[in-house]
């Protein structure tokens, strides 16, 4: 059993770090899926912002505001300057375009920040928004133009943000943020390495976040990730359960064994005895004695009598079993079957030098039930007190009234019962055990048919108990069915 329990949760840990890596991976390869889209819409938008910065008038202006004292760049100011001149010759459109061109790029080796600064924030959100649905990715997202210069964003969301106090303190602000934070982004009007004084070579950043990105990427495997916990639930349930029958099987199967050893022992006693009883009849000293006849033959019925009880409990537990078993159902007084099943206790009780105590307290006591098997369930628990206690005889029977009908308590201070006990004490062929000597007698269907035919008579039966110091049978039995 352990080795198949320890054999079946190795393989349930294994499948399930099976597919949890499985769906890791999954994921994984559709976050790079997702981020290789990302990236080929922000190079898109790159390149549509770049041909919009060559359109612009800006040259001229930037050539006389670097004109004045920018010795290192002099050669940059002087290609510009020729292009300028080209520009003006150039007779056909596609001259016209390469020039403005060769102006706009050369420009930008000057100073790319003026470029950054010149984006048009309504083309940047018609570019991104045509880009990132071209790449069919649908989830809302945040984007903006970051300046290395005043290292702060100059476009948010389709909007530009003033510059307003210090831009080291807005920087430190924007550090927390996740659309800084972002890993999708992408350099906007990078100057070569090779010019000049030029100290930052890139001029800002575009950067795009995805708020709901983690919740989308896993609700792609979600439906799989659900069945799989469904259909591995189900498989625990099933082996949760197959151990539990196995073991139900195993206990059922001890309690069986038990009852036969049980039977073995209680038939073997009157056999023996009928056995002894027929062989002394037929001894010539006896038949000459009518008395000595009369005697044997007596011990023989009481013994036969004593078996066919015995056989009685098997077939009535039998026949509850099948649902089979019919209620002879009368108005019946429960202190008088009661009364009547102290008396007939109360020889043996007495012979022990014990006692037994009546709280009869119910103002109602008549209900309607089969008579014989409420008498059977009284002289059953009765008869149990008297068994289990080995020591102290001390028993109290007690009725009281709820509002449905009468509750029946029967009490003794005997051996008790531990929590495991309890829990099996209404099984079929379940005894408790008293040790190695067989003190108890009986074949464990006792309390199993009590509870049975309480049940029957749409009533409860209950247990408290604690070891050593004895237990409490409780009955409720409504007044009518």
């Amino acid at each position: 059993m352990w080795l198949m329990i320890i054999i079946m949760a190795i393989s349930m840990i294994g499948i399930g770090v099976i597919q949890l890596m499985w769906f890791k991976s999954s994921v994984q390869q559709d976050e790079k899926n997702f981020d290789d889209k990302v990236s080929i819409a922000l190079a898109i938008v790159k390149e549509r912002l770049l041909e919009d910065a060559h359109k612009t008038d800006i040259v001229m202006r930037k050539y006389r505001e670097y004109q004045k004292g920018k010795t290192k760049k002099r050669f940059l100011f002087n290609q510009i300057n020729t292009y300028k001149s080209i520009l003006n010759s150039a007779k056909n459109k596609k001259e016209k375009t390469q020039y403005n061109f060769e102006i706009s790029s050369t420009e930008m080796l000057i100073n790319p920040y003026a470029f950054l600064e010149r984006i048009n924030k309504n083309h940047l959100a018609s570019y991104i928004k045509h880009e990132i649905e071209q790449q069919g990715i649908d989830l809302k997202y945040d984007y903006g133009v970051y300046s290395n210069k005043s290292e702060s964003f100059i476009i948010m969301n389709g909007h530009f943000l003033a510059q307003i106090g210090s831009t080291q303190n807005k920087s430190h602000a924007m550090t927390g943020n996740a659309l800084f934070n972002s890993n999708y982004q992408i350099s906007l009007f990078n100057s070569p390495s090779n010019i000049g004084d030029n100290n930052n070579k890139v001029p800002g950043y575009l950067k795009i976040y995805f708020p709901d990105k983690d919740r989308w990427l896993w609700s792609s495997v979600m439906n799989s990730l659900i069945l799989s916990l469904l259909f591995t639930g189900l498989v625990l349930f099933a082996f949760g359960y197959t151990i539990y029958v196995v073991q139900r099987q195993k206990q059922i199967s001890e309690m069986k064994t038990d009852f036969i050893n049980n039977m073995t022992h209680e038939f073997k006693t009157p056999i023996a005895t009928i056995s002894l009883a027929a062989d002394s009849i037929g001894s010539p000293k006896i038949l000459g004695s009518q008395e000595k006849v009369m005697r044997f033959t007596n011990i023989i019925k009481q013994e036969n009598k004593r078996m066919l009880s015995q056989v009685e409990k098997v077939l009535q537990m039998a026949m509850l079993d099948k649902k089979t078993i019919q209620l002879k159902l009368t108005d019946i007084d429960i202190h008088q079957i009661i009364t009547e099943a102290v008396d007939h206790a109360s020889l043996k009780i007495e012979k022990r030098d014990g006692q037994l105590t009546k709280n009869l307290n119910a103002e109602k006591h008549i209900i309607k039930a089969d008579r014989t098997h409420i008498s059977n369930i009284v002289h059953n628990l009765l008869d149990n007190a008297e068994k289990y206690s080995p020591d102290t005889l001390d028993i109290t029977i007690a009725t009281i009234n709820n509002k449905n009908g009468i509750i029946i308590d029967i009490t003794d201070k005997g051996l008790g019962m531990s929590k495991d006990q309890v829990k099996n004490i209404f099984e079929k062929f379940y005894r408790v055990h008293t040790g190695n000597i067989h003190n108890v007698k009986g074949f464990g269907l006792g309390l199993s048919y009590v509870k049975a035919l309480v049940e029957a008579h749409n009533g409860t039966i209950s247990v408290k108990s604690e070891k050593s110091k004895g237990s409490t049978f409780s009955i409720s039995l409504p007044f009518g069915l």
